[in-house]
């Protein structure tokens, strides 16, 4: 049920050495660009509906127990529209997500709007980012944020789901196609102005929907030695590790799904990635870092035990040319998922608590300004 930290979290450990030996040249900004997004305020109100797009021709669906890929599209709406709060988990909420009137008739102008896709964590929901995707909404951008596929707590989890990372990047580009012919929102989308955001294994999603590529070379060594430190079976999913190690040895095409990772999965359409808390930073190859030439911003948290920032967000920030990051002095990985209820912090702990001192909402804020100042500078 939670976005956790993902499957060979050791990924991201391998490139510990090189993140120290570079830390210091990196140009963080820990309150310029925060302090101006804090005076963003809202333009409109926010409309929420859902859609499920069927890629043409074949697909892989992770071995998902759906074949579709289902969305949630928040947007512009009409002034007469009623906002009521929505939440994550039924019958009882676990977490907000945000306020938004349900298939609320959109906004009439401007007659086009910039489009925002959205990746969510590990195990993880569109919903869960509606943090971001109403405040996008609120601030003129149409977001739409996927399930996917054998990774969100819709549906069973599988090997595949959580293991073929890179294949999110086509989910994305999947719901781009659905967005852009469908038949409401089709017609007000501004198809030269799209960009991308993404939490956890979803900010990982940005890197490579911006051109990163995956190294497949952990599979090899998971398979000779499943005890390593660096295959780690997420705490939602224990038995990954074995079911993944048992494909290897018997499924040719999970063998074969697995030697497309080095592939590009860049989406030329779009135009901007916003990465926050990114997962897998030692995964990526570190050439196909340096040849991403669109803006990439990255926020995280300093104190991210999940996803620490030096293997990470700082690594990758260091390899993109011209990549911003902005580090949240002692946010953690999950202070960038919902905002929890009080039955959410009682029956999530790990997912729902913030180390002390840390205002969950007031982080929501300034990330989600950031994004909008980033976005609306870049999709000019």
């Amino acid at each position: 049920m939670t976005p956790a930290t993902s499957f060979l979290k050791g990924n991201s450990m391998m490139a510990v050495r090189a993140s120290v030996l570079i830390v210091g040249a990196l140009a963080v900004c820990l309150s310029g660009p925060v302090a101006r997004a804090d005076a963003i305020r809202s333009t409109s109100k926010v409309g929420v509906t859902s859609r499920q797009f069927v890629p043409a021709g074949p697909y892989n669906w992770r071995a998902a127990s759906t074949h579709v890929l289902r969305v949630t599209v928040w947007y512009p709406a009409v002034a007469t529209a009623r906002e009521k709060p929505q939440w994550l988990g039924h019958p009882h909420p676990f977490a907000r997500a945000g306020d938004a009137a349900p298939d609320a008739t959109p906004a009439a102008a401007p007659r086009r709007f910039p489009l925002i896709v959205i990746s969510h964590g590990t195990g993880g929901t569109a919903l869960g980012m509606a943090w971001l995707g109403t405040r996008l909404a609120a601030h003129g951008f149409i977001a739409v944020a996927v399930n996917h596929p054998g990774n969100n707590a819709l549906g069973p989890y599988t090997p595949r789901g959580f293991t073929l990372w890179w294949l999110r990047a086509k989910d994305l580009s999947v719901a781009l196609d659905g967005m852009l012919s469908d038949r409401e929102f089709g017609p007000r989308i501004d198809a030269r102005r799209i960009g991308a955001a993404g939490f956890s294994l979803g900010g990982y999603t940005m890197i490579e929907i911006a051109g990163g590529r995956t190294s497949p070379a952990i599979f090899d060594l998971c398979e000779k030695r499943p005890h390593d430190p660096a295959c780690t079976s997420p705490p939602e999913f224990p038995t990954l590790v074995p079911q993944v190690v048992a494909l290897l040895k018997s499924d040719h095409g999970y063998r074969a799904a697995i030697g497309g990772a080095s592939q590009s999965y860049r989406d030329p359409r779009v135009r901007a990635a916003f990465a926050i808390a990114p997962a897998l930073g030692g995964a990526f190859i570190p050439d196909s870092l340096a040849r991403i030439s669109i803006p990439v911003e990255i926020v995280a948290g300093s104190a991210d035990p999940i996803e620490p920032v030096n293997a990470n967000a700082r690594y990758i920030a260091a390899h993109i040319p011209g990549s911003h990051l902005v580090l949240f002095p002692g946010a953690g990985h999950y202070t960038f998922f919902a905002t929890c209820t009080v039955t959410g912090r009682k029956s999530r702990p790990q997912l729902c608590g913030d180390p002390r001192g840390i205002d969950r909402d007031r982080i929501h804020e300034r990330a989600g300004n950031l994004a909008v100042t980033f976005f609306s500078a870049q999709l000019k």
